[in-house]
């Protein structure tokens, strides 16, 4: 979806709280897939998950991490997993409903069709290198 409509859009993930760690809600299907992970306690627990999944998975979507107060999760109400579209004016234009039922990549899919790319694509947000996870390579 991020190379399809990188001409629109400026994809950007943020990794919140843990959904399903092994310390509290482990789920089969992380063990199947080899993605167990303890809920993290602080920061660099936290950015080291974020750094093995990009890793592993070689996820080409900057990955931004939430603090430890959970601020990014608690004000899009994002936990476990939601889309969100923001507007060029810093506006929501679309929001998904909660996950995993509502995770519905193909109604943001839609969402961009239906809606013209801006004249100008709008510039990437970015941390400070001390806060930034390293980019996948």
């Amino acid at each position: 979806m991020a190379e399809r409509y990188a001409d629109r859009a400026v994809f950007r993930t943020v990794y919140i709280k843990e959904a399903h760690p092994e310390d509290e809600w482990q789920m089969d299907s992380n063990e199947d897939e080899g993605v167990c992970y303890r809920q993290p306690r602080a920061l660099g627990d936290r950015l080291a998950i974020a750094r093995d999944f990009a890793e592993r998975f070689d996820y080409g979507i900057p990955l931004l991490v939430d603090a430890m107060d959970n601020a990014a999760m608690h004000l899009y109400s994002g936990w476990p997993e939601r889309f969100y579209i923001v507007g060029s004016d810093g506006v929501i234009a679309y929001k998904g409903k909660p996950g995993p039922f509502g995770f519905e990549p193909d109604e943001v899919e839609a969402w961009l069709d239906e809606h013209p790319a801006p004249a100008a694509a709008p510039a990437p947000a970015t941390l400070p290198a001390e806060d930034a996870p390293p980019a996948a390579s």
